[in-house]
């Protein structure tokens, strides 16, 4: 009698797996025109170890990522966003990706793509807050009935003191300061959210009936508009409204690979505000 074994060797991941995965969660047909998303750095044929994931690309991340033994690095923001004309050490960008390729750590942006995707940055936000009937507050082609889209546009069963809304605010993002446009009205019933730098949908937020329209980077001119407007603004800062995505993000990719019957392991890292009060 013969007797045969088979041995069951676990599959590789590499990092167009990666890229595909990433693919299933915030499409890149989602990023903006002007944006700059999916592979950056690296080889999409070579071999993926762990992930990293966090919000901004920085030096410090590279030695995170080598201290956890991962060689991919996935950011919100880009880590090319305007073209290059050198790669100068002296200079943090360069300094970044050069850092990045004698480590061999292959870098990957998803941005504005993960803005516009359900699930995405702003609908984190809107859960955070714990609004309902969620919709997109500029659906993807200005389409009434597209799931995607930049920023969203909820509601409260029953409205709120604006003193409420700010302290969900704060517990939702751990926002260690809040700014404040326009006037304060009596109650909040529904919000228009969208993290990051998002100021120039204030109008859009007005028309679609909002109370309060929560981004970030407000500016001035947009700040006079509220006022003039009599529309209530807060600006949360761009990491605190952008921030809170970057655990679900990880959390998403963690599933989605042992889905593929794969041990990756996927890390974040809670990375400090750049700006801190003074």
């Amino acid at each position: 009698m013969c007797l045969f074994f088979f041995i069951s060797y676990p599959m590789i991941l590499f990092i167009q797996d990666i890229i595909d995965i990433l693919e299933e969660i915030a499409p890149v047909e989602l990023a903006e025109s002007w944006d700059n998303v999916g592979l950056l750095a690296g080889n999409p044929n070579a071999e993926a170890g762990s992930l990293l994931v966090a919000l901004d690309p920085t030096t410090a991340l590279l030695d995170e990522a080598e201290a956890r033994g991962a060689n991919v690095i996935i950011t919100h923001h880009p880590a090319i966003f305007h073209p290059l004309k050198a790669l100068r050490t002296d200079q943090p960008v360069a300094r970044f990706l050069i850092g990045a390729i004698q480590k061999n750590i292959h870098v990957i942006a998803c941005h504005t793509n993960l803005d516009s995707a359900p699930g995405g940055v702003s609908d984190i936000l809107a859960q955070r807050l714990e609004l309902t009937d969620v919709v997109p507050l500029v659906p993807r082609g200005r389409e009434e009935t597209s799931s995607c889209g930049l920023g969203r546009i909820g509601r409260y069963g029953k409205p709120k003191p604006p003193e409420e809304c700010l302290e969900r605010l704060r517990r939702a993002c751990s926002a260690p300061w809040l700014l404040e446009a326009g006037p304060r009205p009596a109650q909040v019933q529904t919000i228009a959210v969208c993290g990051g730098s998002c100021s120039e949908f204030a109008e859009d937020a007005m028309l679609a009936g909002a109370d309060l329209f929560i981004t970030a980077e407000v500016k001035h001119s947009i700040a006079r508009w509220a006022e003039e407007a009599g529309f209530w603004i807060i600006d949360g800062g761009h990491f605190a409204t952008e921030q809170l995505a970057i655990v679900p993000l990880q959390e998403r990719l963690q599933q989605e690979i042992a889905h593929r019957n794969l041990d990756n392991n996927v890390y974040t890292v809670r990375q400090k505000p750049p700006l801190t009060m003074a």
